[in-house]
């Protein structure tokens, strides 16, 4: 007993009861932490970049670099994020199939895998927006009314007031909405593709950008439902107006130009 109490007092004792806490609370933690589960995520990630690099090198290098850095053909893909890749690819818009005023939507080339692991290697580049989940863009979620108001305001200029798309300078359009999936509006929102505009978190949140989806989608099929008649394609008030003074005021020209001249016919006998 005397030799145990003399090693206590000894000033390296403190030092070798820490090592021996340590080590125990290491061979616990090795014991019980999921250690496996997170090395196999792991690998398993980096084998979708690893594919993704190998598709990107295929389709998409040639214009955007081995690296993504960009070139005089296609821009630099750092920092785009996976969400802009998703869109972009599970859209159908890239690969380009040639130059344009801006890439039109077509049958999507690749699998959802392969899509999925493209955007995994872009990711990989650059910090960027991530592929939203489902609870982001489910238009059950959303509020119509608020997203009305938003979608008239950030949104109608181009899209119309009801998302049948429109006309925009040197030969850009702005495309229909109607069939896009909502994770591909939401993406759209979220990184800007092409001509549109970026609301990404610092001017939208997540929940604008669901209440925008939720009012799109209440818009499905409205020309089956219109309470007013002949929608006009939805295009809003500058097209009816049109309409109106054209066949409108055309039908009563029509009708003066017979009144006088059936006037005429009735003085002259």
């Amino acid at each position: 007993m005397k030799k145990l109490s003399a090693r206590r007092r000894h000033p390296m004792a403190v030092v070798v009861v820490l090592l021996f806490a340590l080590a125990a609370t290491g061979g616990l933690y090795a014991a019980f932490a999921p250690a496996k589960k997170a090395q196999a995520d792991t690998s398993a990630q980096s084998l979708t970049v690893q594919e993704g690099k190998k598709l990107f090198a295929v389709g998409c290098a040639s214009c955007h670099g081995m690296n993504g850095e960009g070139s005089s053909d296609g821009p630099s893909l750092i920092g785009v994020g996976a969400a802009a890749v998703d869109f972009q690819v599970g859209t159908g818009r890239m690969p380009l199939m040639q130059p344009g005023p801006q890439a039109p939507r077509k049958k999507v080339a690749y699998e959802p895998a392969q899509v999925k692991a493209l955007s995994a290697f872009v990711a990989s580049l650059g910090a960027g927006p991530a592929i939203p989940s489902a609870s982001d863009y489910d238009p059950a979620k959303g509020d119509v009314a608020a997203g009305g108001e938003l979608f008239r305001t950030n949104c109608a200029q181009c899209h119309n007031f009801v998302g049948e798309g429109g006309a925009l300078t040197k030969g850009k359009t702005a495309p229909s909405l109607k069939g896009v999936s909502p994770k591909h509006i939401y993406e759209a929102m979220e990184t800007g593709p092409q001509n549109m505009p970026s609301f990404g978190d610092g001017t939208m949140s997540d929940k604008n950008r669901r209440d925008v989806i939720a009012y799109v989608y209440s818009k499905q099929g409205h020309e089956a439902s219109s309470p007013g008649g002949m929608t006009l394609g939805g295009l809003g008030p500058v097209t009816e107006g049109l309409f109106g003074w054209i066949f409108g005021l055309g039908a009563l020209i029509v009708v003066a130009i017979w009144i006088a001249a059936r006037t005429s016919k009735v003085r002259k006998s």
